[in-house]
């Protein structure tokens, strides 16, 4: 089942393959998802899964750039909360039209490659310059090693918060999503 981490062979391996698990987690949550469940917002948090998802790529898609080493890919100056929501990074209505729940795993599973193939390239000692935003205030430098950690915090953060959405829409959780997704029964036969 992918519910789990498959084993890992050193630190880079490691950073890589915890940070791609989870966003590929994440995409498990989408699996089935009809348009309109994929834009419901069925609890008290303001978030979609579709939302959920874009805001998870546009956090994957810049941190792989700057692991990279292309440090001024998605790079913006300071913004205001007005300007982050029309850009959708923290909006309810961040599904784009077009989106559906396999496209949206598609991407996510695009994400989480291209992150772990940039995290696997790096040196864990490197230093990156913090990218200019409100929620970093305070640091100016962080290793590729802590950043790809705080990925897997951000990513494990909103992959649960995904499980709580997916089973308030239509009581689908994580074991029973991560059956299906491997193409097995749920509950396994065994038990």
């Amino acid at each position: 089942m992918p519910f789990l981490t498959s084993e890992v062979t050193g630190e880079r391996d490691t950073l890589a393959t915890f940070a791609a698990q989870q966003l590929h987690q994440l995409a498990t949550t989408l699996q089935g998802l009809t348009d309109a469940q994929l834009r419901a917002v069925p609890s008290a948090s303001a978030m979609s899964l579709g939302a959920l998802a874009r805001h998870c790529l546009l956090i994957a898609e810049q941190a792989a750039a700057r692991i990279a080493g292309i440090a001024d890919a998605g790079a913006v100056g300071p913004r205001t909360a007005a300007q982050l929501e029309a850009e959708g990074t923290i909006a309810t209505e961040a599904v784009r039209d077009g989106d559906s729940a396999d496209s949206l795993i598609t991407s996510l599973k695009a994400a989480a490659d291209a992150l772990a193939d940039a995290l696997r390239g790096a040196d864990p000692d490197a230093e990156l310059p913090v990218p200019d935003e409100p929620w970093f205030a305070g640091r100016t430098v962080w290793t590729v090693r802590w950043y790809a950690m705080h990925q897997v915090e951000e990513f494990a953060r909103h992959a649960g918060h995904a499980d709580i959405l997916r089973e308030s829409i239509d009581g689908q959780f994580a074991y029973a999503l991560n059956a299906r997704a491997d193409g097995q029964p749920w509950p396994p036969e065994e038990w």
